[in-house]
């Protein structure tokens, strides 16, 4: 459908936003998004899917649900407090004794989410990078996991391993916010940020021009799922292609096959990927 082809992603891009300015301070923001996004995004996967053959059965699609929302629970049981607690306090003494006090809080609060939405791609495009640039790091962050999977979906975006949510996903916001003090305009890009990696795994048939050239759309982000090495290490942000496209890993092309191998591992491979990977896996970093 050419509604949903042309308008759904800039829509959910400039809705998100609106939906965050004017309810910064409801409890039920944050879920009311992420779980509303979703929904939105699976229905319409179900009913117009780009590739018919990703979309998944009740039993499939009942266990990525269930992984996603234990990612989230975890995310917000463990990776929050580990921050709250022992990240944050350091990187708040950081800013202090640096006399780091350069946000510019004095712009409209909705041009300041979006900076923070662009700085914080740029550190997780880095981390992104070195996590298939090194096999250690590969490693030791379970992002193997993520990228074990053959039919993607919008509920794929929260398919991580926790390793990697505790280590890795959180960090880049934690950065920003802690050494730079962008206070609350962390909250408009952290759900932009959720939002766009939802629309990025989607199974469906949307625009890449104009939008593209700012903001990872499906096409590319599902090209770098890519079951061939050389094309999974291709556009690194998840949610803004920017900076693959300044630092030259953009790639466009159609992608033929997903995932990490010619097999997709059961869940507890995926699990267990940061200590023993699948023998046929053909995407990981070598070690030399």
């Amino acid at each position: 459908m050419s509604l949903i082809k042309y308008c759904l992603q800039p829509a959910m891009i400039v809705g998100v936003l609106l939906i965050w300015y004017f309810n910064r301070g409801s409890p039920w923001l944050y879920p009311a998004i992420i779980f509303g996004v979703q929904l939105a995004l699976g229905v319409l996967e179900y009913k117009w899917p780009a590739r018919p053959d990703w979309v998944h059965d009740a039993p499939e699609k009942f266990t990525l649900v269930s992984v996603f929302v234990a990612m989230y629970v975890f995310g917000g049981a463990v990776a929050a407090p580990f921050y709250a607690e022992a990240i944050d306090p350091a990187l708040s003494q950081i800013r202090e004794r640096a006399g780091l006090d350069l946000w510019p809080s004095h712009w409209p609060l909705l041009v300041q989410a979006l900076l923070a939405f662009f700085m914080s791609e740029f550190i997780w495009y880095w981390l992104h990078r070195a996590e298939h640039r090194w096999g250690w790091v590969w490693r030791i962050t379970g992002h193997g996991s993520h990228h074990a999977f053959k039919k993607l979906g919008a509920v794929h975006a929260g398919a991580n391993h926790p390793l990697e949510i505790l280590l890795v996903l959180s960090l880049p916001a934690t950065i920003i916010e802690l050494l730079f003090g962008a206070g609350s305009a962390i909250g408009g890009s952290t759900l932009l940020l959720i939002t766009q990696a939802y629309i990025a795994h989607s199974n469906l048939d949307l625009n890449t021009r104009v939008i593209g050239w700012l903001f990872t759309t499906n096409r590319y982000h599902i090209h770098h799922h890519s079951a061939v090495f050389e094309e999974s290490n291709t556009n690194y942000g998840c949610a803004a292609i920017v900076w693959d496209r300044l630092f030259r890993t953009f790639r466009d092309a159609e992608t033929l096959d997903t995932g990490i191998g010619p097999t997709q591992p059961s869940l507890w491979q995926i699990f267990i990927m940061p200590y023993r990977e699948p023998e046929d896996i053909e995407t990981s970093p070598s070690y030399d």
